[in-house]
């Protein structure tokens, strides 16, 4: 079975970040377990100079996994921006669902983050697969609209439309 992916959009500085803690929290108390996926187009580094695995990058190998007996971690070059879906086909599994952050033009169900004291115009529609907006502002984009505190509301909606209640 697919994992679901449902994606955190909105401008910057809007609260995604704070609305994916508040989710994956409630959809932890809950029992599901999450991962995440966030882009960033600024690029990142997770290893540091002089490390041993920073060290084996150095020496060209194309993917290094640092592993611990609580944590891993995979660096891999790439020659090209993965998709959503890529990533998680490759890198994600034992999870029920996967919050991203950072994708603005992607396919999956969308929840938008939307502050018009900040940014004044929408992001996404609902022909983007938009299926809820999270905001302080009343909006009518044909889709529910929770507030920023509404988080079991929104997240009773993601596990209807996405997720199916194991039993355990």
């Amino acid at each position: 079975m697919t994992i679901p992916i449902v994606s955190i959009t909105g401008k910057s500085n809007t609260g995604k970040t704070t609305l994916i803690e508040k989710m994956i929290r409630e959809l932890k108390l809950r029992g599901y377990r999450v991962a995440t996926i966030k882009h960033t187009i600024h690029g990142f580094d997770v290893d540091r100079e002089g490390k041993d695995s920073w060290r084996h990058k150095q020496a060209g190998a194309q993917i290094t996994v640092i592993a611990s007996p609580k944590r891993a971690t995979v660096i891999e070059d790439m020659d090209v921006d993965l998709e959503i879906a890529e990533l998680r086909d490759r890198y994600i599994t034992g999870v029920d669902i996967v919050l991203s952050e950072g994708f603005k033009g992607n396919p999956f169900p969308k929840i938008e983050v939307f502050r018009p004291e900040i940014h004044p115009d929408p992001l996404c529609t609902k022909e983007d697969n938009l299926i809820a907006v999270v905001s302080e502002a009343q909006t009518d984009r044909g889709v529910p609209l929770f507030k920023p505190d509404d988080i079991q509301d929104l997240v009773d909606l993601v596990e209807n439309l996405y997720l199916k209640k194991s039993t355990l």
